[in-house]
C-alpha cells in the first residue's frame, strides 16, 4: 500500500529520532533497520515509546531525588564542632545551653557575669550556619544571684541584636506540672523563656502545622451571635488590630498563644536538664518543612535529634560529653567514626 507524502515524512521523523537514540559510538543497532516493512517499523516504534527510560534519564532522576535524611552527632565543643557546619545549611536551631553556674558537676557552669562573653562567640557560629529563612530558638531562663534576678539574659538579646540578629519573638513554656515550692521572697519557677531569633523578617513559618483544637466554649460562645459580632470590632486603642467573632463560626482549630503549656516529664531521664519532646516537636513542626534540617549544638540527651527523626527532619547535634553521646548513639542507632578531627556518630 503506497504511503502519502505526510505518512511518509512521519516515519522519516520516527526514524531520524531512533537514530539519535541508538547511536553508533553506543555500539547499539538500530532495531527499526532490522525490518523493511512499515508496519514492523510502527511496531518497534511503540515498543521503543513504553520501554523503561535511558539511563541518563535515570541518572537524572537520580540527580533531582530529595536527599536522604540524615543524623549525625559531634563529640566535642560546640565552638570547635560548628566548624563543620556549611554556611547557610540549617533551617532551625533549637537548644537549651547550660544556664548561668548550673550543671557544674556536668558541664563546669559559666558565671553569669560572663554568661554574654562566653555565648556570643556560639552565636556569631549559629548565625553562620543558619539559612535567610532558618529560626533560632533559645530556651533560657535567669538564675538568681545573691536574691535577685541576674540580668544575663536580657544582655545577651541586646548583645545579639548588635551582632544582628532580629529579635523576633518570646514564647514562654509553662511548665503545668510544676511541683509547689518557695523562697523568702519568690515562688517556684514555672516558665522559662524560648527566645525566637531570626536573620531576617521573613522566614519559614508553618502556623497551621501547630493549630490547637478550638475548646469547648465555642458551643456557647458561638451559639449566638449579636450584631457586633458579625462586623470588625476594632481596637479601642488605635492599634489598627481587631476582631470579628463570626468568623470564627464552623471552625474547630484556631491558633495557638505564645505561652506553650507543657509538662516537664520527658521519656529521656539521663541527662539532669532534658527537655520534653513536645517542646522542640512544637518548634520543628511551627519552623520547619519535611526534609529541612535542625540543629541542636548543645545536644544532651538527644532529644532533639531524636524528634527530629520521627518528624521526617534531618538533623545535626553536638555534645561534649561521650557517655550522652553513647546514649544519643544507642537509641537512634548511631554509628561511632574517628575522623582526624575527633569522633562523629551517624
Amino acid at each position: 500500500m503506497q504511503k502519502t507524502n505526510k505518512e511518509q515524512t512521519v516515519l522519516m521523523i520516527v526514524e531520524s529520532q531512533v537514530d539519535k537514540r541508538f547511536k553508533k559510538e553506543d555500539n547499539v543497532e538500530n532495531p527499526l533497520t532490522r525490518f523493511d516493512d512499515a508496519s514492523s517499523k510502527e511496531n518497534m516504534k511503540t515498543q521503543i515509546e513504553n520501554a523503561p527510560e535511558t539511563k541518563e534519564a535515570e541518572t537524572k532522576k537520580i540527580e533531582n531525588a530529595p536527599e536522604e535524611r540524615k543524623i549525625k552527632l559531634y563529640k566535642g565543643d560546640c565552638l570547635k564542632e560548628l566548624k563543620n557546619v556549611a554556611n547557610g545549611t540549617i533551617d532551625l536551631i533549637v537548644t537549651s545551653p547550660p544556664y548561668a553556674d548550673q550543671r557544674k558537676n556536668v558541664y563546669g557552669g559559666i558565671h553569669a557575669d560572663k554568661y554574654v562573653e562566653w555565648f556570643l562567640p556560639i552565636a556569631k557560629e549559629l548565625k553562620r550556619v543558619l539559612k535567610p529563612t532558618g529560626s533560632f530558638v533559645l530556651n533560657i531562663k535567669e538564675r538568681v544571684v545573691d536574691g535577685e534576678r541576674h540580668t544575663y539574659v536580657m544582655e545577651l538579646i541586646i548583645a545579639m541584636k548588635k551582632q544582628g540578629w532580629l529579635y523576633t519573638e518570646e514564647y514562654i513554656w509553662h511548665k503545668k506540672n510544676c511541683y509547689p515550692g518557695k523562697w523568702p521572697n519568690r515562688f517556684r519557677d514555672a516558665w522559662e523563656r524560648c527566645i525566637h531569633f531570626t536573620k531576617e523578617k521573613k522566614f519559614t513559618m508553618n502556623q497551621d502545622a501547630v493549630r490547637v483544637p478550638m475548646g469547648d466554649w465555642k458551643n456557647t460562645r458561638l451559639k449566638t451571635l449579636s450584631d457586633v459580632d458579625k462586623t470588625r470590632d476594632e481596637s479601642k486603642v488605635g492599634s489598627g488590630f481587631g476582631k470579628k467573632i463570626e468568623n470564627w463560626v464552623g471552625r474547630d482549630l484556631a491558633y495557638p498563644t505564645n505561652v506553650l503549656h507543657l509538662a516537664t516529664e520527658c521519656s529521656n531521664r539521663s541527662h539532669a536538664a532534658a527537655f520534653p519532646e513536645s517542646l522542640p516537636e512544637w518548634f520543628i513542626k511551627l519552623f520547619t518543612n519535611e526534609n529541612d534540617t535542625v540543629l541542636d549544638p548543645f545536644n544532651g540527651s538527644g532529644t532533639t535529634l531524636r524528634v527530629s527523626k520521627n518528624l521526617n527532619r534531618s538533623a545535626i547535634g553536638i555534645e561534649l560529653l561521650e557517655e550522652y553521646c553513647k546514649v544519643t548513639a544507642d537509641e537512634l542507632g548511631l554509628k561511632e567514626k574517628k575522623t582526624k578531627s575527633g569522633i562523629i556518630y551517624e
